[in-house]
C-alpha cells in the first residue's frame, strides 16, 4: 500500500509538472553506436577520359594521382571502397556497355597496396552509366543510422539514361539511408555541371569543378575528412515554420531541415532559469548562388525582442556558412523568493524561438527547390556563473562615492599645480 500510495505522487506530481511546463518538446533521435565512417569514390573510366587537358596531362592520370594521395593520407579509421565506371568493355554495344560498372576495392579498411594497384591498371575505355553507377555504390554502403557518403569523379553526363542520375539521387535521398552525394566535375560543361548539381543538390551533397590536379587531390581529402567529421550522428528531420507561435518545440540533439534563399525559418527551445541555450547552425551552399551573401542564427523572445546573435557571411566561393549563439535564462527576484521558500516550486521556462535566416540569391538558372541544406546543433546546459566586478554600490551611496572621489582628485590636481607653479618661479 505504501509503495502504491508513493507511485501515485510521483505520477501526479510529473502529471503537475507537464501541466505547468506545457508540451514536452520534441527529441532528438538517441544516438547511436558509433560506426566507422563509410565512403565510396566512384571514378569514371569512361572513354572521354583519354583527353589531355588537365594541366597537360589525361584526366584520367590526374585522377589515378589524386587517388593514390588520398589513400596515403586516409584516416585509419575510415572505411573506404572504390567503384568504376566504363572501365572493362571496349564493344560497341550500348546494352551490354551500359552495364559496365564494377567495385574494384570493397567498403571497409583499406589496404593501401592494393587499391593503389587497382586503380593503377584503370584504362578509359567504355561508356558513362553514372545513373548505375550510383546505384550500385549506394548498395556498397549498405544501410545503418549514420551518414554515408558517395563521391563521384567524372567528366562527362550519364551516355546510358535510363536510370537518369538526378532521378536515381532523388530515389537514394528518398529511402532515407542517410546518404549523401558529392560530385566533381573534370570538364567544363555545362550540361555536366547542371546534371552533377541535381545529383548532389537532391541528397544535400556538394558540387565542385576541379580544373587542375591539385584541386581535385585538395577536393576529395576534404570530402572524406568531412565524412569522418559527420558521420557518427544522423540529425532527426525537422520542419521550421515562418512564425514562432507555430515553430517546432525541440529538445538537445542535431537536426536537419531545408531552408530557400532568402527565408526565415522558427523553432522553439525551453530554457528554463539558470541554464544557458547553445545554439548552431550549418548550411550547405550545394548550388551556384551569387556573390555577397550571409546568415543570420537569432534568439528572440516569444514577442519577438530578440536576446542574441550570431553570423555568418562571405563573397565567393564557399561550401559551408557556419554560426553560433549562448543564451542565459534568469529567473526573476520574485520567482528565485519564492524557489528558496517552497523547494517543490516549479519555475515554468522561457520559450526561446531560434530563427535561422539567410541572404542568398540563385544565380540564372539555378533551381531553387528543394532548399538549401541546414544542419541546426541544440544544447542547454547549466548556465556558467559570471565572475563577479567590484561592486561600487548603487543609489545614494554610489552618488556620494562618485561626490568624495572627485573632491579628492580636485584637491590632489590642485595641489600639484600649486607646487609646480612655485618651483618654476624659483627656477
Amino acid at each position: 500500500m505504501i509503495n502504491f500510495r508513493r507511485s501515485a505522487a510521483v505520477l501526479l506530481g510529473l502529471l503537475a509538472t507537464t501541466a505547468l511546463t506545457g508540451p514536452v518538446p520534441a527529441a532528438a533521435d538517441d544516438e547511436p553506436v558509433p560506426e566507422p565512417p563509410r565512403v565510396e569514390l566512384v571514378l569514371d573510366v569512361s572513354g572521354s577520359m583519354r583527353a589531355a587537358d588537365i594541366d597537360g596531362r589525361s584526366r584520367i592520370s590526374v585522377a589515378q594521382q589524386a587517388f593514390n594521395e588520398v589513400v596515403d593520407a586516409l584516416p585509419a579509421e575510415t572505411q573506404l571502397g572504390i567503384r568504376v565506371l566504363g572501365a572493362t568493355y571496349r564493344g560497341k554495344d550500348k546494352k551490354v556497355g551500359c552495364q559496365d560498372t564494377q567495385q574494384i576495392v570493397p567498403v571497409g579498411p583499406v589496404d593501401r597496396a592494393q587499391a593503389k594497384e587497382a586503380v593503377a591498371t584503370l584504362r578509359p575505355t567504355g561508356f558513362t552509366p553514372v545513373g548505375l553507377a550510383l546505384r550500385s555504390a549506394a548498395q556498397d554502403l549498405g544501410t545503418g543510422a549514420t551518414t554515408r557518403r558517395i563521391v563521384l569523379i567524372t567528366d562527362g553526363e550519364d551516355t546510358c539514361a535510363p536510370p537518369d542520375p538526378c532521378e536515381v539521387a532523388r530515389e537514394l535521398a528518398a529511402q532515407g539511408t542517410s546518404l549523401v552525394v558529392d560530385t566533381l566535375g573534370l570538364a567544363p560543361d555545362e550540361k555536366v555541371r547542371r546534371q552533377l548539381l541535381c545529383i548532389a543538390g537532391a541528397t544535400g551533397g556538394t558540387y565542385t569543378a576541379a580544373q587542375s590536379a591539385e584541386e581535385l587531390t585538395d577536393r576529395i581529402k576534404q570530402l572524406v575528412e568531412r565524412a569522418g567529421d559527420t558521420h557518427t550522428l544522423t540529425p532527426t528531420v525537422v520542419g521550421g515554420a515562418n512564425a514562432c507561435d507555430s515553430a517546432p518545440l525541440l529538445a538537445p540533439g542535431v537536426y536537419a531541415d531545408r531552408e530557400t534563399f532568402s527565408e526565415h525559418r522558427y523553432y522553439r527551445v525551453p530554457v528554463r532559469p539558470g541554464q544557458e541555450l547553445r545554439a548552431s547552425v550549418s548550411m550547405a551552399l550545394d548550388r551556384p548562388v551569387n556573390r555577397d551573401y550571409g546568415m543570420l542564427l537569432r534568439a528572440t523572445a516569444a514577442d519577438g525582442r530578440e536576446l542574441v546573435r550570431g553570423a555568418d557571411a562571405g563573397s565567393g566561393r564557399a561550401d559551408v556558412l557556419s554560426a553560433g549563439l549562448r543564451w542565459s535564462a534568469s529567473a526573476d527576484d520574485e520567482d528565485a523568493a519564492e524557489a528558496e521558500e517552497t523547494a517543490t516550486a516549479v519555475i515554468e521556462p522561457t520559450t526561446v524561438c531560434l530563427v535561422v535566416s539567410n541572404s542568398f540569391a540563385p544565380r540564372p538558372g539555378t533551381a531553387t527547390k528543394p532548399g538549401m541544406p541546414v544542419e541546426l546543433t541544440i544544447d542547454v546546459v547549466a548556465a556558467a556563473p559570471a565572475p563577479d566586478g567590484p561592486d561600487l554600490g548603487r543609489g545614494w551611496a554610489l552618488l556620494a562615492l562618485l561626490t568624495v572621489a572627485g573632491l579628492l582628485t580636485g584637491l590632489l590636481v590642485g595641489l600639484l599645480t600649486r607646487w609646480w607653479v612655485a618651483t618654476w618661479r624659483t627656477n
